[in-house]
């Protein structure tokens, strides 16, 4: 095992922040729907439209950074190995067999994560974000309090929402048990807080001995 750096500091902020940010629309939406009160529907109304902004703004943030540093490409689906990491999630992790893909800062998804995480970022969250825009502007701000949109009823609008909501808690849920699935059932939340985690490299030994070899040698040259 060696402990390898995994996640950049930008990277554990956005996603402890997205977290955040949706666990917080989820609980002031579902108090809108009036599942049950806290705020207030007022005061919910205005802390979920103020979070969605947030939300929004690390998003834009983090498509400029996925781009700038090349970490999209860890979201390019692959059907290599999906069929064994489907039989892996469903069978294989309660036998005991090892994990059939291997982690490392260049790949961290395993196939059936890179298709997931890629429906999550083309279909879930573009479905709240496009709804959830349509909801906000769906009146204009003008006096006149003009219908922008008059051809989607807002009815339809907010089942649209409320749909991808669900979806995106199912992701969510889905996430959290997933993430016990590591080597131990905190370590891919350790590695989330810390950027490190421990990973089995092929070389491993070679990695571990070869600086200290060198440095033998080394030493032996300039004694000589």
């Amino acid at each position: 095992m060696a402990r390898v750096y995994i996640y950049k500091k930008f990277e554990r902020f956005w996603h402890w922040t997205q977290a955040l940010l949706i666990f917080f629309l989820a609980l002031t939406g579902f108090e809108i729907h009036g599942s049950y009160s806290f705020l207030g529907y007022e005061q919910a109304v205005e802390s979920h439209r103020v979070a969605a902004w947030m939300l929004l703004i690390l998003i834009a943030f983090s498509i400029f950074w996925h781009f700038t540093t090349g970490e999209w490409r860890q979201y390019i689906p692959t059907f290599s190995k999906l069929k064994a990491q489907i039989h892996y999630y469903t069978v294989g992790i309660f036998k005991g067999e090892p994990h059939p893909t291997r982690k490392s800062p260049r790949n961290k998804l395993n196939p059936l994560q890179a298709l997931t995480y890629l429906g999550f970022k083309l279909v879930m969250a573009p479905m709240l974000i496009v709804t959830g825009l349509i909801y906000m502007f769906y009146r204009t701000i003008d006096a006149n309090n003009m219908i922008i949109i008059s051809e989607l009823p807002l009815a339809t609008v907010a089942s649209i929402h409320t749909l991808g909501a669900y979806l995106i808690i199912m992701f969510a849920i889905v996430h959290v048990y997933m993430t016990t699935t590591g080597e131990t059932p905190t370590s891919n939340i350790r590695a989330m807080l810390t950027g490190y985690e421990d990973l089995e490299t092929e070389d491993n030994e070679t990695n571990i001995k070869e600086p200290k070899e060198q440095l033998t040698a080394t030493t032996d040259e300039r004694k000589k």
